[in-house]
């Protein structure tokens, strides 16, 4: 979570809960990027398909900024669903790189109607990639003072 007005907090947590199944308690910090506003960082494991329930829980509400994401398993790939009041909610599915894949229905849609001089075949890209969330989001994402951080190491 983002960004959430605090009097919507106990709604989040309660939306996470009535999906997983499960008590949930979410450790809330202020959101710097948005002051008077919360942030909220919660793990959480689930059967394929849980990370659209989730997404869908949280989208009614218009003052939410949020990502769910799901991991690829072997029978489902993983998914990325990133949500802005502006915006309104984006769905990706990803490899098991953390790469979006587009389908190719989606692809061919973006040339047709770049063709036809309805869109800028770039701007078209850059939303199937999910760019416009990205950029609206990015702000947010930094962990500011008291904010969970989790590092990424290399494999080699």
């Amino acid at each position: 979570m983002h960004s959430a007005p605090r009097a919507l907090c106990p709604h989040v947590e309660w939306a996470v809960a009535g999906v997983l199944g499960t008590r949930v308690g979410l450790d809330w910090i202020r959101q710097p990027a948005a002051p008077g506003t919360w942030r909220s960082e919660f793990s959480w494991q689930g059967e394929a398909g849980t990370a659209s329930k989730l997404a869908s829980a949280l989208r009614g509400w218009q003052l939410l900024r949020f990502e769910v994401t799901a991991e690829p398993c072997p029978t489902a790939e993983g998914e990325r669903y990133s949500c802005t009041p502006d915006l309104g909610i984006f769905h990706a599915v990803t490899g098991i790189h953390g790469d979006i894949l587009i389908p190719e229905d989606r692809l061919r849609a973006a040339l047709l109607r770049s063709r036809k001089g309805e869109t800028d075949l770039e701007a078209e890209l850059s939303r199937l990639l999910g760019k416009p969330w990205d950029d609206e989001l990015e702000p947010f994402r930094y962990a500011g003072e008291g904010a969970p951080v989790r590092w990424l190491h290399q494999v080699v």
